[in-house]
């Protein structure tokens, strides 16, 4: 033990970092919640199964656009890299 520290001072900063600690784990815990709740909806459906659709009659008409050899290579590549990283 210090000598030059008080036993109140000790106990006081002991309490504190607890109660940091428990702060940051209550911190923690509220964002995972509040990151599942944004990910899923109450009824935990998913959010994008939530959203409107686009088209349709109150919507744009459907577009589509062909693409060249070359681009569909680039954008098949593109899907391989991103589905690797998982």
């Amino acid at each position: 033990m210090l000598l030059t520290v008080e036993t109140l001072q000790l106990i006081g900063f002991a309490v504190l970092g607890v109660a940091s600690v428990v702060w940051v784990i209550g911190l923690l815990r509220l964002l995972r919640r509040e990151e599942h709740r944004t990910a899923t909806g109450r009824d935990g459906r998913a959010l994008l199964d939530r959203v409107p659709r686009q088209t349709g009659p109150a919507g744009p008409p459907a577009e589509c656009v062909e693409l060249t050899a070359a681009e569909r290579e680039a954008f098949a590549s593109l899907v391989r890299q991103l589905t690797r990283r998982r």
